[in-house]
């Protein structure tokens, strides 16, 4: 690997094959056979390279768990070719890619943006991986193949390795099933009987994170004997087929040499591809927790990613030595706050029960968890003031997803923010000296 972190040629040359891993909508059990695979292959000795398509910033520290092995996203709306294909080039070195599509295989926003739209379909398509379809059965037979041929034949398709039927009844709804995908000649990879005990517990903004599983290992475990006992892993391995290696670009830089990044329950939401890129070029990263009451370490920049501090803000609130340290940094170097980290540098933050809990006062934002309102979707932000690592002026392609409500923002607009179709949104971040916020979580610069 060179020091700027683009693969060399020679392991660019040698990327293993992959298959991405779709289905007609969220909630088909995608994340299910994802991590069964990952770990009944890594079981079997094999390195297998994860990846997630889109921004979901969740479901890579799963795969983590899994594979042993660091999970990156790709996402063609907000990332360039380059950036797309320097981070395939990850997998250098592993013996498999096994890659989580995102919502349904073809979803993504009618507005094309660096490289697509967004959809998994894509992603598969670049880099020539078939994809194996998981299809939740419950409350249909024959249908599902019908399904399947629609996917399996839509014009934009990617390969079709096959499909993996979830939530089976029984041995009668399967043979039905499987008769009629073998009538329309589709392979069937496997039949997942109903477990409700192998469910993944959720949050509002999907699984409950990786970190506070109450035994992940455990979980993982029972996922990998699933695909084991109902799934055929040597079909879908043979499946595979060769990574397209892409012209990489390097990874996006650091927004300064010595980080302090929150690390806790509380900030968790930072995308790998962005630390992979921080370490690639030589950054410094002090990860410390504001929940155990930690005052930043001494930093160029405090970056506070996002998370759910809205579960935590009492204890936020209380957390004086956090507070006292993250004002004394504040008077001579920059502080930003994503999502999460930017309600903490509010005046306020008040929670789903109504009670208003003061934050660190570093910028004037009052956000309310109690009103409710999904915020969902790919961002494009121009800059009107500099954020650590990029100057006034600059485009960054990010995405919102949150459910707070802002009641007061006083502060200089940060960005002008827009859709993934050009429309104006209204959180636009905020600003006062060093200080820097915004509701959008940055995927990468436009100049990446």
């Amino acid at each position: 690997m060179r020091k700027d972190g683009i693969p060399s040629a020679d392991e660019a040359g040698a990327l293993p094959p992959g298959l991405l891993i779709g289905a007609p909508g969220s909630g088909s059990g995608k994340t299910t056979v994802t991590l069964g695979l990952l770990r009944a292959f890594r079981d079997a000795g094999l390195a297998v390279q994860p990846f997630k398509n889109g921004p979901d910033y969740i479901d890579p520290a799963f795969h983590r768990a899994a594979a042993g092995r660091a999970s990156f996203n790709l996402d063609g709306w907000a990332m360039d070719e380059g950036l797309l294909g320097a981070l395939a080039g990850r997998a250098a070195g592993a013996d498999l890619v096994i890659a989580e599509g995102s919502m349904g295989l073809y979803d993504g926003t009618s507005t094309p943006g660096r490289s697509g739209r967004g959809a998994a379909s894509e992603i598969a398509r670049r880099f020539g991986w078939p994809v194996v379809l998981v299809l939740d059965v419950g409350g249909q037979a024959q249908s599902a193949a019908a399904t399947a041929l629609g996917f399996a034949r839509h014009p934009k398709a990617p390969p079709f390795a096959g499909v993996i039927l979830n939530n089976v009844a029984g041995a009668r709804h399967e043979v039905m099933i499987r008769r009629e995908m073998a009538r329309l000649g589709l392979t069937v990879l496997g039949a997942l009987p109903r477990r409700s005990d192998l469910v993944l517990p959720e949050r509002h903004l999907g699984l409950v994170q990786a970190g506070e599983h109450p035994d992940l290992e455990t979980a993982v475990a029972r996922l990998a004997a699933l695909l084991r006992d109902h799934a055929d892993l040597e079909a879908i391995r043979a499946a595979a087929r060769p990574t397209l290696a892409q012209a990489p670009c390097p990874l996006p830089r650091p927004p300064a040499q010595r980080i302090a990044l929150a690390r806790d329950a509380a900030f968790s939401f930072t995308y790998p591809h962005l630390l992979e890129g921080w370490h690639a070029a030589g950054a410094e990263i002090l990860p410390f927790s504001p929940l155990a009451d930690e005052a930043p370490p001494e930093a160029d920049l405090v970056w506070l990613p996002g998370g759910y501090p809205e579960l935590h803000a009492g204890r936020l609130a209380a957390a004086a030595t956090f507070r006292k340290g993250l004002a004394l940094h504040a008077e001579k170097h920059p502080v930003h706050g994503e999502c999460g980290g930017y309600m903490v540098l509010g005046e306020a933050l008040v929670d789903a029960q109504g009670t208003r809990h003061a934050m660190t006062g570093l910028l004037g934002l009052v956000t309310s968890y109690e009103r409710r309102r999904l915020h969902l979707g790919y961002r494009r932000a121009d800059l009107l003031a500099p954020l650590p690592g990029h100057p006034a002026g600059a485009a960054l392609r990010g995405h919102e997803f949150h459910y707070s409500t802002i009641l007061e923002q006083p502060d200089a607009p940060l960005a002008r923010v827009t859709d993934a179709d050009g429309n104006p949104v209204a959180e636009t971040g905020s600003c006062r000296g060093l200080i820097t916020g915004s509701f959008f979580h940055l995927v990468a610069p436009e100049s990446a």
